[in-house]
């Protein structure tokens, strides 16, 4: 394998990695989580973690797929760019929603998160449809949080 088909796998891998560790540096799943009133299809909490495992690779093989795919360095800076995006705003959800303790904030927030999975499926599509389809469990998965996100808000509001 040659040094330009190993740099995305180096990149994606730890642009992942970082987004993962910081993401449940900011998850604080304490009193204040515990006492909020969820839903009755709110899975454990157990299930989280394991899911994101699966996300994460899921993520990073489509990143690595749709960066070898581009067919230009400007396609594939645009790569960069989207999944990118998208990991600051995976982790800005985390923050708003246990740092700051506003699931509100956090669920318009998580709007966008959604809004740039789509983006990316749609964008890498165009030259490699692998890398959007890994991309499909993701925009499901927050879909999901989406939904259970606004389930706590309103069976706690207000926040603040």
């Amino acid at each position: 394998m040659n040094r330009m088909m190993i740099i995305p796998v180096v990149v994606a891998t730890i642009a992942a990695l970082c987004v993962a560790a910081l993401g449940a540096t900011v998850t604080d799943l304490g009193p204040w989580y515990q006492a909020l009133a969820k839903p009755a299809w709110n899975p454990p909490d157990v299930l989280f973690p394991m899911g994101w495992t699966l996300i994460y690779a899921l993520i990073t093989v489509a990143a690595i797929t749709a960066w070898r795919a581009a067919p230009t360095s400007a396609a594939a800076e645009w790569v960069i760019g989207l999944f990118a995006l998208n990991g600051f705003l995976n982790i800005t959800w985390s923050l708003l929603f246990f740092r700051f303790q506003r699931p509100d904030w956090a669920f318009w927030e998580v709007v966008l998160l959604w809004l740039s999975i789509l983006a990316i499926m749609i964008y890498c599509a165009r030259f490699s449809r692998k890398a959007a389809l890994l991309m499909v469990p993701y925009l499901g998965w927050v879909s999901f949080a989406a939904a259970l996100n606004w389930a706590v808000v309103q069976l706690n509001a207000p926040f603040g």
